[in-house]
């Protein structure tokens, strides 16, 4: 069994990271393989090794196949800035192609379970009229949103959606991570994501500061994304 997606978000900063990380301690603790990328990144510290994302290496931490920081994370940049200003800056230019050449050994190892995360939302630019949307495509890989539920995010989330389907790729899932904790009336967002978004919620993640996988992990169901074929889920 070797299921593969791609991870998105309605916005930057509402918790992609936190939740593809929890989906892959979820999924370790069902005794699955697991393999991840982050194929590009901003915002990156400067170490002895080099480059080095805080969300690439929470990434590599759940992995429990063998993967290099390099594999992980092929593309990284210091300025903590949208990725394809990050990439001008330092003369490179960010295509789908290329994104999705670095991917493909990640790929090729055929985890159980495997998690490519965008950067952003769904139409986060890369070069000319690009955008990490077409590095979905090019992987042909279905798509699991996370939704950060905050005031606005059901308009978020269903254009997200709408774009997602719009460019032929199935919506496998949905998570909900509360990144507000004043969010007014939350059960009767969560309801109305429920009933408008095309694809089954995955979980409802709570305010967690700071949150940790196996926090997030106890909240998500996986059931809903690999369905009867492996019965290590049930």
């Amino acid at each position: 069994m070797a299921h593969a997606f791609f991870l998105t978000g309605t916005d930057t900063e509402i918790g992609k990271t936190t939740i593809a990380a929890g989906l892959l301690h979820a999924a370790r603790r069902l005794g699955l393989s697991t393999a991840a990328s982050k194929p590009v990144a901003s915002g990156c510290e400067r170490t002895d090794d080099g480059l080095r994302n805080a969300d690439a290496l929470a990434l590599l931490g759940e992995c429990s196949l063998p993967l290099s920081y390099a594999q992980v994370n092929p593309f990284a940049f210091a300025p903590a800035i949208a990725p394809h200003l990050a990439a001008r800056e330092v003369g490179i230019e960010l295509h789908a192609d290329s994104l999705a050449a670095a991917v493909q050994p990640v790929l090729a190892l055929q985890a159980d379970f495997t998690v490519i995360e965008g950067a952003g939302g769904w139409r986060v630019p890369l070069s000319g009229n690009a955008n990490l949307a077409d590095l979905a495509i090019a992987l042909d890989l279905p798509v699991i949103l996370v939704v950060g539920v905050r005031l606005g995010c059901i308009n978020h989330a269903l254009l997200s959606a709408e774009a997602i389907l719009r460019d032929g790729l199935p919506l496998a899932g949905w998570v909900a991570n509360l990144v507000d904790p004043r969010t007014a009336r939350l059960d009767d967002n969560l309801v109305t994501l429920a009933e408008r978004l095309p694809a089954p919620c995955l979980g409802c993640v709570p305010y967690l500061d700071p949150p940790t996988p196996a926090q997030v992990a106890v909240h998500l169901k996986l059931e809903a994304l690999f369905g009867q074929g492996d019965s290590r889920l049930f």
